[in-house]
């Protein structure tokens, strides 16, 4: 009989946005570092010494200043951040086939098709790889290692940055027992106060030491999964398979409410050409283009257009941007945000194109625009709109007027 080996690792890069900052610039390393937009953004990831002054996502940058006055404050703009997520994940299939990419900084392995005898040949196997992560990207990951992914996760968190926990099998609900209840998935902050204060459950001991009527009354019908984490059980495989991505967006919150209808254009222009490259890095196809803005009230709009064949062109794209934010941005105020969405997603390969051979031309030379562009931080090629009259062609990513957040977020279905 083969024995149980703690086969299912959990990855969890640390502070993989502020990693991939530092990765680019390492004089950012050992700092307090946090990447987020200024004045009226949030952070969006803090370097673990920035960490310990009190600076924590998602906080607003205005506050984050004022916890960690020498805070150095990344812009996200440039990192690259799914390039190096893609190379990462990469990495762990050169270990097995079977790798679950549950987010651009996370996921799950299964090392059990590999042919591993031993908890000792599981274990070498993954230190080399967080050895390997972290020789070719410069990125720190910690990784749990257990019999299933419940464990393996809250295993991964334990000990970070750099982390690296086996839990044996049969000893799932031994690990667990004198951890914070919080620490098990679905309790957050306010539900473990209330635990604490009302039933004086703190720790997961404590709910394997309730009874079945008492825990349906705390817990509700929900009673029997929250007692099952407590023991350390999950049957759920790591899946390979992920839903293909629904919709690529991105935004940005201005430093200052602005009003220049040409300089909000460049700034949804940069959008397009920041995430069309991510759509033909991952084989699909667009056809609906979505532009939606936001006053200072809070209050927004958005407008859409379809083309009548997906495209990963941005020239297909270029031309609806004016006419959508002028369809979409009604009132005469100024603006706080802009934010273009793609969706319509499909797959490249299932299209039967009229005009293939010259789309092809096309396709391969923003083939070779993302290659010359794809080194994070760097612009080698910039088109005309991302040039500011009376600017020089350096003059800051695709020509902002001084962003304070950009997020880029590529949803997904759930």
């Amino acid at each position: 009989m083969t024995p149980r080996l703690p086969a299912i690792v959990h990855l969890d890069a640390d502070a993989f946005f502020v990693a991939v900052e530092q990765a680019r610039d390492p004089s950012l390393r050992g700092k307090k570092v946090a990447v987020g937009g200024r004045e009226r953004g949030i952070i969006a990831s803090a370097s673990y010494e920035a960490r310990a002054c009190g600076v924590f996502t998602p906080m607003p940058t205005a506050r984050a200043l004022k916890v960690c006055p020498d805070l150095i404050l990344v812009s996200p703009g440039g990192g690259g951040y799914s390039g190096v997520s893609r190379r990462m994940f990469d990495l762990c299939e050169t270990l097995t086939p079977v790798v679950q990419r549950n987010s651009i900084d996370e996921g799950y392995l299964d090392l059990a098709p590999c042919g591993h005898r031993t908890a000792a040949e599981v274990e070498a196997a993954v230190r080399g790889l967080q050895r390997k992560i972290w020789d070719e990207l410069q990125i720190p990951v910690s990784f749990g290692l257990a019999t299933n992914r419940l464990v393996a996760q809250i295993a991964s968190k334990l000990r970070k940055p750099r982390g690296f926990v086996v839990v044996p099998p049969g000893a799932e609900g031994e690990f667990l027992a004198p951890l914070g209840v919080g620490k098990l998935p679905g309790i957050g902050g306010k539900t473990e106060a209330a635990l604490a204060e009302r039933h004086g459950i703190r720790l997961v001991r404590d709910v394997l030491a309730r009874g079945e009527a008492e825990l349906e009354s705390i817990f509700g019908r929900g009673w029997r999964e929250v007692a099952a984490m407590a023991r350390g059980e999950d049957d759920r495989p790591v899946q390979t398979e992920h839903e293909d991505a629904k919709s690529y967006s991105q935004q940005e919150t201005f430093a200052a409410d602005i009003g220049d209808f040409a300089a909000i254009e460049r700034v949804a222009k940069g959008m397009v050409d920041e995430l069309l490259p991510a759509i033909r890095a991952d084989g699909k196809r667009a056809r609906t283009l979505t532009v939606k803005v936001r006053y200072p009230d809070f209050a927004q709009e958005t407008h859409g257009r379809s083309l009548a064949t997906a495209s990963d062109l941005e020239a297909d794209f270029y031309p609806l941007v004016g006419p959508l934010l002028r369809a979409a941005w009604r009132r005469r105020s100024p603006l706080r945000l802009v934010a273009v969405r793609f969706s319509g997603i499909e797959d490249a390969s299932a299209q039967l194109e009229m005009f293939a051979a010259t789309d092809e031309k096309r396709r391969r030379l923003a083939g070779v625009l993302d290659r010359l562009n794809k080194k994070p931080g760097t612009a080698a090629v910039r088109r005309g709109h991302q040039l500011v009259p009376g600017q020089g062609p350096h003059s800051g990513a695709h020509g902002r007027p001084q962003p304070s957040k950009l997020t880029q977020d590529r949803a997904r279905r759930p």
